[in-house]
């Protein structure tokens, strides 16, 4: 497989074929273990393939990245400060939060992308699906050993991993506190250095408290620009606490606030969505043309039913709107 070069990814189809590189079984956690050891003797202090790139994260961000500056400021912040601090005291642990299609798995991919020279290709970047690698509720147990053995094997072959959680919202309540020893600020758990490792986890809760949120300040006039993370940090979190299905209810993850920030992303309005299909069109080398423009838009469903405001799936399905009207 050609190796994956740096450059912009805009929001569309490409990020399908990005995730689809990096589902991983947890049942073969130690396949690739002593190859990499041998490019990496010391793991727990090696950087691995780990090679930021701030300045294309930032240029990715600002060009293909629409309608959430809180989401960039914030990761970007976050990240920075993570990375150039030579002795974390903790892993740096991400949670995206916001309605659907408004760019969180985007933004996760990009990550991985300006993070490690082999982007989601590369072996020290873990991406876990509920739906995928933990689907039985029964089968809880074994899913939580399996899980603490791979994030600690993974940890010790590469203190700088990557951890992608995706759709929060419906993996099963408990299987995520056996992380909760990795994400504290220890010096060392289960013998592994842990503290240069990055977790980002993915849900729509709170969309609809961040959407609620958003449409208030349009109705009071404000600039979307001047809603601010206080505004929206405690209602993210309580509606983690009140979601029994979410993978953080009742979790001591909460409880000791492991959480370093809550991202949320704003719903998409009608303009965002034009910036998604431009940036898919010039994806495709097409020059932009306004009927393909406005039959997307046009068959996009918006909500509230009153003011029609948001997108009901964000940027989503922009990409296979856009071969369908082609």
């Amino acid at each position: 497989m050609a190796a994956e070069t740096r450059g912009s990814r805009p929001w569309g189809s490409r990020l399908l074929g990005l995730l689809g590189l990096v589902s991983v079984s947890v049942s073969v956690a130690a396949a690739a273990w002593d190859l990499t050891s041998l490019r990496c003797s010391f793991g727990t202090f090696c950087e691995c393939d780990f090679q930021p790139d701030f300045q294309g994260l930032e240029c990715d961000l600002a060009q293909h990245l629409a309608g959430q500056h809180l989401a960039k400021a914030l990761v970007v912040k976050a990240l920075k400060a993570f990375v150039q601090d030579p002795a974390p005291t903790k892993p740096l642990v991400l949670s995206l939060h916001g309605w659907t299609g408004t760019g969180k798995s985007y933004v996760s991919a990009l990550l991985a992308h300006h993070l490690f020279r082999g982007g989601l290709r590369s072996p020290f970047v873990h991406h876990f699906s509920p739906v995928i690698h933990f689907p039985h509720p029964g089968h809880m147990e074994r899913y939580k050993k399996d899980l603490k053995s791979w994030v600690q094997g993974n940890l010790t072959v590469c203190g700088r991993s990557l951890f992608l959680f995706d759709e929060m919202d419906k993996l099963t309540p408990g299987l995520m506190e056996v992380l909760q020893p990795f994400l504290g600020s220890s010096w060392v758990v289960y013998g592994t250095n842990y503290r240069k490792a990055i977790f980002i986890f993915i849900s729509n809760t709170g969309g609809e408290q961040i959407n609620q949120v958003v449409l208030e300040a349009w109705r009071s006039r404000r600039d979307r620009e001047e809603i601010c993370l206080q505004e929206l940090e405690p209602v993210i979190a309580q509606a983690v606490l009140d979601n029994p299905h979410h993978g953080f209810w009742r979790s001591g993850i909460m409880e000791e606030h492991l959480l370093d920030v809550l991202v949320p992303f704003l719903p998409l309005q009608r303009h965002h969505v034009r910036h998604c299909v431009l940036n898919e069109l010039a994806q495709l080398g097409l020059e932009p043309r306004d009927e393909v423009i406005q039959a997307v838009l046009d068959s996009t469903t918006f909500f509230p039913e009153d003011e029609q405001l948001f997108s009901s799936n964000g940027c989503k399905t922009v990409a296979s709107r856009i071969a369908f009207f082609l």
